[in-house]
Parts: structure tokens; C-alpha cells; sequence
């Protein structure tokens, strides 16, 4: 009977880092007045540097949309001001923002906050159909962005 040698694989360590890539505002979220958008955990991220994307699906004309980030050291008392803000929006559109929170390390949640208003003709009720996706950037692309942007300064 012939015997199978046995193979003597090397012992790998590894420290696998979770990539936050979450949304602040559920996908197909229909709002008519203000609200607030859930608690996200940003405490584990590797980095403190987040591409969000507020994605605006469908709208009714003459209406307009603000939409702010606030932080939070415990996920209960929210800053009395935005950490960021994107600009008013009117249209459908996809409107990227880097959000760092690297300054501020008592920041442990982030979460969206919308206001909404109407005027002109036809019913008073605004309606906005959006969503605000938010993905951590990695390290490495920030040092390559870094590294061009003071390559052409």
C-alpha cells in the first residue's frame, strides 16, 4: 500500500479589516417632510475618510432638498451643527462629497439629516425620492491622491 506523503502548509496570519460601504439613507427612501437617517458606526473604519453619494431618484418640480451629516461621540447627542453639508439639490442627479472625520476623533456614528420644501403650482406636499450611499476610502488611494495633488500644486 502506498502512502500520500503529508503536506506541511506555512501557519498565515491575518488581520482582516471590514471597509465600511453602507448607506446613511436606505436606497429608495420616499420622503415628504424632514427626517433623520440612521446611526452608522464609523468607529471601526481603518480610515477615517468616506466617499458619500447622495443619489436623487425622483422628484416633483419646484422643490428643493438639503441634506447634512451630523456627528455623534455616542450615537444618542448629535452635533448642533454639520459636520458637512452637500449643496441644495432641485434635480435627479448623482452628487458625490468626501466626508474626513479624521480631525475629529470623538466621532464615533454619523448619520444624514434631510429638510425639504415646495412652492409654486399644483399640490404643496414636496416629494423626493433619494438615497445617500457612503463608502470608506482606502488608505492607499488617498496617499496616490495626496502624493498628485502636490505634484501639481
Amino acid at each position: 500500500m502506498s502512502r500520500v506523503p503529508e503536506l506541511s502548509l506555512p501557519q498565515f496570519s491575518a488581520t482582516i479589516l471590514a471597509m465600511i460601504d453602507t448607506f446613511l439613507v436606505p436606497e429608495k427612501t420616499v420622503v415628504n417632510a424632514k427626517g433623520d437617517g440612521p446611526a452608522v458606526d464609523v468607529s471601526i473604519a481603518a480610515n477615517r475618510v468616506f466617499l458619500l453619494i447622495l443619489n436623487i431618484t425622483n422628484i416633483i418640480e419646484q422643490e428643493s432638498l438639503d441634506v447634512s451629516i451630523f456627528g455623534s461621540a455616542d450615537g444618542a447627542a448629535w452635533s448642533p451643527k454639520p459636520i458637512a453639508t452637500f449643496p441644495q439639490k432641485f434635480y435627479r442627479a448623482q452628487h458625490p462629497m468626501l466626508l474626513d472625520v479624521i480631525a475629529h476623533p470623538e466621532i464615533k456614528f454619523v448619520r444624514a439629516h434631510w429638510e425639504v420644501n415646495r412652492w409654486g403650482r399644483g399640490t404643496e406636499t414636496p416629494m423626493f425620492e433619494f438615497h445617500v450611499s457612503m463608502r470608506e476610502v482606502p488608505t492607499e488611494i488617498l496617499k496616490e491622491a495626496t502624493a498628485d495633488a502636490k505634484a501639481l500644486a
